[in-house]
């Protein structure tokens, strides 16, 4: 099991301190870092940045929003940061949410499945320097009937098959992702319902003739280390509660309902009942710490060390670290310390 860390958005004011994380992570071998994108900082420019200031590395999305760029445009940014990293980039993608989509990029949230598959397609087909010709339900290039042409990729990524990542919730999305994609980033990962969410992508890479061998399985898992379990909680509880009860509207939020599947129906209503009514602190008291300690790993070292192998057997290949210590010094002892845990347990990869 290899080892990554997500940054999460950039503009937070502690921009400093994830770029010396980021640095950090790179020195101690971590595989991957990753910056997200929603409606304030995009993901590319982050990662240029990063990658500029580090060695070794990878860079990666997580996610690039697909109602915000055409296929073409992501796939030359693909190709330009895999260029300028010396091949390090990982492309992650995913469709948002309905209130991003529609209401900052001002895209329909419609057919998330069907527009992200013709995504990925024509994302693939620029990033193997095709001439790139597409006609489909959500895209046809070239336009017909007018100026444009067939066109090709100007730039050469170093490698010849950038990775690309999909993040995916519910089950015919994670079915998608096991089909079309080299690995799935997933939030709210809880090795005891692993088996569900795995077999949808096992399903997936039936249908493409493949098996899980060498794809990358990436939760990523909030970590806090300390000796008194309800104060390692208290810095997730406002997380949590943003995604489930205000990542959305009432009748589509994708993270309340895997909680619903989770077996936290109750409880995921009662959080969004909160939220909703501008009530953010009541819904983090109110988000059960068994989902929180099922979905990160918190607590005493020894603790967290043991917890460790039940990702591992659930599948995980890469487990992305988003430290919740405090202080810089606090989340760069957290990176050391999972180095030290992953290698202790015998689970490094």
């Amino acid at each position: 099991m290899r080892l990554g860390v997500n940054l999460g958005y950039w503009g937070s004011g502690n921009d400093k301190d994830n770029l010396a994380l980021a640095r950090e992570a790179d020195r101690l071998g971590y595989s991957v870092v990753w910056a997200a994108e929603a409606y304030g900082s995009d993901a590319a420019t982050v990662l240029a940045w990063v990658a500029a200031q580090t060695e070794r590395i990878d860079v990666g999305s997580a996610i690039f929003q697909i109602p915000g760029r055409t296929p073409a445009l992501t796939a030359m940014t693909a190709a330009t940061l895999d260029s300028l990293s010396g091949g390090r980039f990982r492309l992650g993608l995913g469709v948002s949410g309905p209130q991003v989509s529609e209401g900052w990029h001002g895209v329909r949230f419609d057919k998330p499945l069907a527009r992200t598959r013709e995504y990925v397609s024509i994302v693939r087909s620029a990033l193997r320097r095709e001439t790139v010709q597409h006609e489909g339900e959500h895209w046809t290039i070239p336009l017909p009937g007018g100026p444009g042409k067939p066109l090709r990729l100007t730039v050469h990524p170093v490698r010849e098959h950038i990775p690309i990542y999909l993040a995916a919730i519910g089950p015919k999305n994670l079915e998608l992702t096991g089909e079309i994609a080299d690995g799935w980033l997933a939030i709210f990962f809880a090795p005891e319902f692993a088996d569900d969410l795995l077999g949808h992508l096992r399903t997936g890479r039936d249908k493409a003739g493949a098996t899980m061998a060498g794809f990358d399985v990436v939760p990523t898992v909030p970590v806090v280390v300390g000796k008194d379990l309800e104060a390692c909680a208290a810095p997730l509880r406002q997380y949590a509660a943003l995604y489930l009860g205000g990542m959305g509207s009432r009748e589509q939020n994708f993270y309340n309902r895997l909680a619903v599947r989770m077996g936290y129906g109750t409880e995921a209503a009662q959080v969004q009942d909160l939220y909703l009514a501008k009530a953010p602190r009541d819904a983090a008291a109110a988000v059960p710490f068994e989902f929180i300690d099922r979905t990160s790993l918190i607590g005493p070292p020894d603790r967290i060390r043991d917890r460790l192998q039940a990702y591992a057997d659930a599948g995980v290949t890469t487990l992305s670290v988003a430290s919740y210590g405090g202080s810089l010094e606090e989340r760069t002892a957290s990176l050391r310390f999972m180095v030290d845990a992953v290698e202790s347990a015998a689970l490094a990869g």
